[in-house]
């Protein structure tokens, strides 16, 4: 058990039943009544984030969380398989906890594996990431008078908007978190 004066953003802890980690958290000391905490919490298992306020001093239940670094090795059904760099342990995780992030993870890559109480709840994948594009249209020339862009298709199926010098065969670097092209590599 924790108070919630020790909240600090990251802490994992359990409300109601379900666990959350502390996105954003705010001390509140009003001029007349007792102190209470505002917080953001986001739901581990759902990833929605909801507010929720605390009196000062009240005791939450604490959540063990732990996140390591692991390389993708391969894809076997509904599992993707991943390999601590520390003890070489192998571990299959379910491609629903892997949710979004799976068009940024190729063979070999690595990637941030989140666990509370032993179970894996989400999986991220590094900021960039550089993936080779397997479809686009050709660029057609004079056709920039807006810098314009195209749709490409990456070699783990992710579709990104690039700029039309962007080619068939080209490697390009990917922000993970908002889906954005970042550059030619």
């Amino acid at each position: 058990m924790i108070s919630t004066n020790q909240f600090k953003n990251g802490t994992a802890i359990k409300v109601d039943g379900k666990r959350f980690t502390v996105v954003y958290f705010q001390h509140v000391k009003p001029g007349k009544g007792g102190a209470f905490v505002r917080t953001k919490l986001r739901n581990l298992d759902t990833g929605a984030v909801v507010d929720k306020t605390f009196r000062a001093g009240e005791k939450v239940e604490n959540i063990r969380t732990e996140s390591r670094e692991m390389t993708y090795l391969y894809d076997d059904g509904d599992l993707m398989y991943f390999m601590d760099t520390d003890t070489y342990d192998q571990i299959p995780i379910s491609k629903e906890v892997v949710g979004d992030a799976e068009g940024y993870i190729v063979p070999n890559g690595t990637a941030s594996v989140l666990s509370a109480d032993g179970e894996v709840v989400s999986v991220d994948p590094p900021p960039h990431v550089d993936l080779e594009v397997s479809q686009t249209d050709p660029g057609l020339k004079g056709d920039t008078a807006t810098g314009g862009s195209k749709p490409a298709t990456l070699e783990t199926g992710v579709v990104v908007q690039v700029p039309l010098f962007v080619n068939v065969g080209d490697r390009v670097r990917v922000d993970t978190r908002s889906n954005d092209y970042l550059t030619r590599v």
